[in-house]
């Protein structure tokens, strides 16, 4: 636990050295499957967080925008519902969106604490500084850690708004998801809420152009990932020699997104003593961006006890944010 003052606590649950060891074992797994396959947050180094904060804010990616259309137009009903007296957002980044709904609790006088969950340390610890300034008198305490690992480090007291947003469940795979929203739901007592950022099915070309901008963001977003393992690992990826791939699987609804070799090429990586061989065409896997039906998310949820409380979407319907309790 690193404290500063009584305001601000950060706890590290993920060192520097944790991270790598995941990032070899990670790559060691990946790579030797077949498919390929790297998980995506293994983007988000420095260059590839400011990569990604760009596509963020391009005409095709929708998902940022439409999240925010609806947190504008719904947050002090969120406020109401949740009677929440600590907002706990997970995967925090600089927590901009987030800003709206700390605002409304505290216009409600409810909020005593928020609670940033972060892989980054010192993302975390930049923003928890800024919140500070901007919301006095309340305590902010960031959590550095793996959602997927260390939810058992939330606080449990008070009245709870988790906040999960950025479509991030997206992510991840079937299995996964129903692992992650089982151990979500574990986490809550009873009162407390899941505030859940999810996107929706919509016609093919809307996905795709999103994913795969004409501007070449995501590109580099996504061949930043072959830099990472280069400076991490010794490895020696020739990022010209691969391109980003983007299609909408419509039999899983997801977008499916990686890396294509454009030649046959053997890659090697100094600090695992292992060379990977590449065929002209052979996708290596990095993330997937599931879309959602309402009722297939409610019936996601339900599985894990959880109620439905609200569900909203933005004007066009592209996009949805919903409210979820644990029973009492």
């Amino acid at each position: 636990m690193i404290r500063a003052g009584d305001q601000l606590q950060i706890d590290v649950r993920l060192t520097p050295g944790e991270l790598r060891a995941a990032l070899r074992e990670d790559v060691r797994t990946g790579l030797c499957a077949s498919p390929k396959w790297l998980p995506a947050k293994w983007h988000y180094d420095e260059a590839g967080s400011l990569l990604f904060d760009q596509i963020t804010q391009l005409p095709e990616y929708y998902p940022t925008r439409r999240e925010r259309e609806i947190l504008a137009a719904r947050v002090d009903e969120i406020a109401q519902l949740s009677q929440a007296d600590t907002l706990i957002e997970l995967g925090s980044g600089t927590s901009e969106k987030t800003r709206l709904l700390l605002s409304a609790l505290a216009a409600a006088g409810r909020l005593r604490r928020f609670v940033p969950f972060d892989v980054s340390e010192a993302i975390l610890r930049d923003s928890a500084t800024a919140i500070l300034a901007e919301y006095p008198g309340i305590r902010v305490c960031g959590i550095v850690g793996d959602f997927e690992r260390h939810l058992d480090a939330l606080p449990r007291d008070g009245r709870r708004l988790v906040a999960f947003l950025g479509g991030t469940i997206g992510n991840l795979r079937p299995r996964a998801r129903a692992q992650l929203l089982a151990a979500l739901a574990r986490s809550l007592d009873s009162g407390d809420q899941l505030l859940l950022g999810a996107d929706l099915v919509k016609p093919r070309e809307r996905l795709e152009a999103a994913y795969d901008d004409p501007g070449g963001f995501s590109a580099r977003f996504s061949l930043n990932l072959l830099t990472v393992l280069n400076r991490e690992l010794g490895a020696d990826f020739d990022s010209a020699q691969f391109r980003h791939d983007a299609v909408w699987d419509a039999e899983h609804e997801w977008m499916e997104i990686g890396l294509v070799s454009l030649r046959e090429q053997r890659v090697t990586l100094r600090e695992l003593d292992m060379a990977v061989e590449f065929g002209q065409g052979e996708k290596l896997h990095t993330e997937i961006s599931a879309k959602f039906r309402r009722e297939a998310l409610t019936a996601e949820l339900a599985a894990v006890e959880l109620a439905p409380v609200r569900f909203w979407t933005d004007e066009a319907g592209e996009y949805s944010l919903s409210l979820w309790s644990r029973p009492q």
